[in-house]
């Protein structure tokens, strides 16, 4: 009998121990979490801070190419809310970003989804492929004014711009962006 209280005591002060360790766990993952948000933020502003790109309520500058289908992109053709994301092939940042913004631009409007794939790194043909059925697709390489005008800095920049240009927010990923409703 005595073994048996013994080795529920045991049992007990194994599942207590087990308990407070878990709750440890959990308390340093949401601080992880607050420092990797906090950074998320930073990296966010920094691009768009002074001197490093173009900051939020401002214009973008001026710039007129073609997407991959053929069609006539400018900055004053933009719709209200487009969305345009900065990829570069050689870019690992870009591919684990990829399966988020695809799922993303399945749901809106194609037209407000623009995906700029810089050509000067690598061959963009992967990321081509993978977001012409879901957004307009402009490869920008020898001269890329599309990044030009947007004062990208890295790879993956996402923008949000209202119609004419005006930048309305800037993120890392496009689910930290204020994005346009669904078509």
């Amino acid at each position: 009998m005595s073994y048996l209280i013994a080795i529920v005591a045991l049992v007990g002060a194994l599942c207590l121990a087990n308990l407070l360790l878990t709750l440890a766990v959990v308390r340093r993952l949401r601080e992880h979490t607050k420092l990797i948000d906090a950074l998320y933020e930073a990296v966010g502003s920094g691009l768009a801070g002074a001197g490093q790109g173009v900051a939020a309520g401002e214009v973008v500058g001026d710039f007129d190419a073609t997407t991959v289908d053929g069609d006539r992109v400018s900055r004053d053709l933009l719709p209200e809310g487009t969305v345009v994301a900065f990829l570069s092939p050689d870019c690992r940042g870009c591919h684990e970003q990829l399966p988020e913004l695809l799922s993303w631009a399945a749901d809106q409007d194609r037209s407000r989804v623009l995906a700029v794939v810089d050509g000067r790194s690598g061959d963009p043909a992967q990321l081509v492929t993978a977001l012409s059925p879901v957004a307009q697709v402009i490869v920008d390489d020898a001269s890329p004014q599309v990044a030009g005008a947007f004062k990208v800095q890295a790879f993956p920049t996402f923008f949000q711009v209202s119609a004419g240009g005006r930048l309305l927010a800037t993120a890392p990923s496009v689910s930290r962006l204020p994005a346009g409703s669904a078509a």
